[in-house]
């Protein structure tokens, strides 16, 4: 007998009927989040960029590959992880290649940024067998800019980020030892996306969002919330070569 509740077609129906009441409230909130988000003010970037990709050092408005819209995901990588990105963060990775062609075709350009340098991320996104730009802000002022990562000063005045270092847990442990960096180190990259738009010559800063939004989670995550069964509460991830037997 399987552990839970188990019951008649008419039962099912009742519950899910209730269900799909609660499915289309989440539905009408998220219409009007999304009318929110697209009625934030846009910010003009004045600061020049210059970031190192596969092609060579390219600036803002060159990464946007003639779109007038640039979308782009910051994985934690930062320059002290000597084994390699965050096993959650490369996990969303392994998504985004197929999305490619059908972003572009709207007029949207995806990409990646992190902050190790470039021919770590070339040798990573290679054994990963990504598809999508991957651009390295190392050396560069745009993470601390834009919020995307934090020196050890900002990261020490948060009292999550300070208890996490001090009493990490098992699994954020194994985490570091997953990408070859301290704690200190290693939680001061944030994982998140950021858009801009062009319009005449200038770009704007449109939006971020950082973990732990849901929307900063892989995909699959969607699709395992419809399976049968529940899936553990634990953040443990693992790359798509590493999974344990």
């Amino acid at each position: 007998m399987p552990d839970h509740e188990i019951g008649s077609r008419e039962e099912w129906q009742e519950a899910r009927d209730a269900l799909a009441k609660l499915e289309a409230q989440h539905a009408e909130l998220n219409a009007e989040i999304k009318k929110q988000r697209l009625s934030l003010p846009w910010v003009p970037i004045e600061k020049e960029y210059e970031f190192d990709t596969e092609e060579g050092k390219k600036t803002l408005p060159e990464l946007f590959d003639g779109r007038s819209q640039l979308l782009a995901y910051n994985i934690m990588y930062g320059p002290d992880y000597q084994v390699g990105a965050c096993p959650g963060c490369t996990s969303l990775g392994d998504e985004f290649s197929g999305s490619l062609i059908h972003l572009n075709k709207r007029d949207v350009t995806f990409l990646c940024f992190s902050r190790a340098p470039i021919d770590r991320l070339t040798a990573y996104k290679e054994r990963m067998g990504w598809e999508f730009p991957y651009v390295s802000t190392h050396e560069t002022d745009f993470p601390w800019d834009f919020g995307l990562a934090m020196t050890e000063d900002q990261a020490e005045q948060i009292p999550e980020v300070k208890q996490m270092i001090e009493s990490p847990p098992d699994w954020l442990q194994e985490w570091s030892e997953q990408i070859g960096a301290e704690l200190k180190d290693g939680l001061r990259e944030g994982p998140g996306y950021i858009a801009f738009a062009r319009d005449n010559g200038t770009v704007y800063h449109t939006y971020t969002v950082m973990a732990p939004d849901p929307f900063v989670a892989p995909h699959f995550n969607m699709l395992l919330e419809r399976t049968p069964k529940a899936q553990p509460d634990e953040p443990r991830a693992w790359r798509k070569d590493e999974y344990p037997d």
